[in-house]
This record gives structure tokens, sequence and C-alpha cells, in this order.
């Protein structure tokens, strides 16, 4: 009997991915960015996340080519996998000229998919470089994810590929890759250009939607909405607002100053804390009780991991899914089609545990209970 033959598995990590996330960089672009979010206290995850990722194919017929270090080899060697490392990088900076490299390195070898971790920037590196035979998809580990080319969660990615190296059929199809204006993101505007496609396999429960990037219009659904979350504001706690147009809502009840791409702390209607990182959140709300006003991203049904780094998992294993107050309009709401919502923390114990069903506030006084994937 002829032997199975192995899958190739492509694997690039871009190790400085959301490395700006937790510390309220709206992004990791450019040296100068980078070595600002470590001299803040900034750790990468792009390897953990990639972890996450690749253990759900431990102990099958799979063959990881890959770039030196912490563009591949150390995570695939970590975890046990026959490892062939390809190219040379500087161990010190890799940029993006290394991530187009490898693909064009990789793709020498005859692998059968890509598999990278990124963000929005990793993406258009290898969308500028990838033929259009090539199966890619994304591990999302950067700040801005708005691409098409990514799993909704590092477990879901693995799972779409353990799929394909057990040999059931999935569809590919082209997804957009989209890229925001750092600059423009940090001064509070969304401007996202298209910049390419990818073919990836389509697996509907594992992948993400292109961000919706269409401004909500319902803005009298929106104010009742508000003017019900200010109403359950009770004295001497602490209230994290997330970012977003929905929230940006409920800081303007107050008469407050808001960032909208940022995360804020409120307690007893004044404003403690602008553009937090996540340090800052843990050190101000310790010992106090402390509630999360979230909205979801529409089109994809994230309410955590999506330009919300500042939520550390400390933080959110300390406020529990009991004080996530989540907030969204009905109309946002049927734009997931029935998909459900995503937790994609840095923590799979919470996404875990965040699973089933939570309270939405569609309205004054309105309320659906809407359920969160276990992914």
């Amino acid at each position: 009997m002829n032997k199975r033959k192995k899958f190739k598995l492509g694997l690039i990590i871009n190790p400085v991915a959301g490395l700006g996330g937790s510390v309220a960089l709206k992004g990791s672009d450019g040296a100068d960015t980078q070595a600002l979010a470590r001299d803040l206290g900034a750790v990468p995850m792009a390897q953990e996340r990639t972890k996450t990722a690749l253990s759900l194919l431990i102990g099958q017929a799979v063959e990881i080519v890959t770039y030196p270090g912490e563009m591949g080899e150390s995570v695939a060697r970590e975890l046990g996998f026959a490892v062939q490392v390809v190219g040379a990088i500087n161990e010190n900076a890799t940029t993006a000229a290394d991530t187009e490299q490898a693909v064009l390195d990789l793709i020498a070898q005859d692998i059968d998919l890509l598999l990278f971790a990124g963000g929005d920037g990793t993406a258009r590196n290898i969308a500028n470089i990838a033929p259009e035979h090539l199966t890619v998809l994304g591990i999302p580990a950067g700040v801005k994810i708005h691409s098409g080319v990514y799993a909704i969660t590092p477990k879901a990615a693995g799972e779409i590929v353990a799929m394909l190296v057990d040999g059931q059929m999935l569809s590919l199809q082209e997804q957009e890759v989209r890229d925001i204006d750092e600059q423009a993101f940090r001064a509070g505007r969304v401007s996202a250009k298209y910049y390419g496609q990818l073919q990836v396999p389509a697996e509907h429960r594992y992948l993400q939607n292109v961000k919706s990037s269409g401004r909500e219009v319902e803005e009298l659904v929106i104010a009742d909405i508000a003017a019900a979350i200010v109403e359950q504001m009770q004295d001497d706690v602490y209230y994290v607002l997330g970012s977003g147009t929905t929230v940006q809502a409920v800081m303007e009840e107050l008469g407050l100053e808001n960032t909208l791409l940022g995360v804020d702390l409120v307690k007893n209607g004044e404003l403690i804390a602008r553009d937090c990182t996540a340090p800052q959140l843990l050190t101000l709300t310790n010992n106090h009780q402390t509630v999360l006003i979230l909205t979801i991203i529409g089109g994809q049904g994230h309410f955590i991991g999506r330009g919300n780094q500042q939520l550390s998992s400390e933080l959110l294993e300390r406020v529990g899914k009991e004080n996530i107050w989540l907030i969204a309009t009905k109309t946002k709401i049927n734009e997931l089609a029935g998909r459900p919502l995503i937790c994609d923390s840095q923590s799979q114990a919470i996404n875990h545990k965040f699973a089933g069903l939570i309270s939405i506030t569609t309205g004054y006084r309105d309320q659906v209970l809407y359920p969160v994937a276990s992914v």
C-alpha cells in the first residue's frame, strides 16, 4: 500500500503583527511604531496565535515549509512538526521585504497551502507577490483585520487547514485584501482601500467577511441605545467603553469626549482616561467593579479581538462575560445573516468561556439574545 503523501504547508509569521494593539497605537506598521510599542511594554502575540492554529494539526501528515526563526521555524519545531527551512532573514528586524521574499521562496517548494499570521499589512505584502493559483489562509494576528482572507480566529484557521489535510473538499474563492491608512486611523478616520484579491479555501463557518465600512445611518435607534445604557450606569463603577460609532453615541449622551477608534474609561459620569492601553486599564480598574461597553463589527460579528486588543486576557477574566454590555442595532445584527458573534481574545479559555448566548441592547429597554461561537 502506498504511503500517503504529506500535506506540504507553507508558513509565514509576521513577528511584529499586532504589536501596537495593546498599547493603543492603532497599528504596527513601520519600524518607529514597532519600537515605540516595545518601549510601551507591548508583547508580540503572532507566535502564540500561530501555535493555536497549528496545534490542531499535531499528529497529522503535515510537513511545514517555512522561514527561519520567528518567521515560522521556531513555532513549527517547538510543536514537533517535520520542518523544511528556506531563505534567510535579519533576526533583529524582519520587514515587509522578508515577507514578500518568503512567498517567492515557499512557492518554489510546491506547497499545498500558504498559511500566514499577520494583519492587513501582511496580507497586502502577500497579495503583491502571490500568483493567482496560490491558495492562502490568514491567521488573524494584527491590529487591523479588514481583509476577507483571514479565518475568524486562530483556532478556526487550524480547523480549515485540518479539513484540507484530511482530504475534505472545500471550494476556493477570491477574497478581497484591504488595508487602511494608519495615520488617518490614529486621527479617528477609517479609510480602507482595496489592494487586490487572494484565493482562499471557502469554509464559511470559519472564514470572516470583509469588514463592513458603511457608516450607521440609524441615528435615532443608536440614540435610544445610548440613552438606555446611560440610564443603567451606576455610581462608583468603572465603565470601559470600546471603539465604534455605536459606543461613541454613549459617550455623546454622557457629554464626554470620545476616542472613536480607541478605548476610554469612565466613572461617575466623568472621563477618567482616554485612549487607554492594556496596562492602564488593568491598573486603573484593579479591585474595582468594572463593566465593558462594546459593539460588534459590522459584517463580521467580532466584539473582542478586532480593534480592541487593549482588552487583555487578564482584564477579560477579571470582568467576566456577565459584565459585558453589548450594543448594536438590529440592522447590524441582521447583516450577520445568522452567523454567530465572535470572541477572539488572546486566550482560548476565555473564548470558550464567553461562548453561548449573550444579551445585546438593540434599543431603549429592548434587548435580544444572540449566540457567541465557540471557535
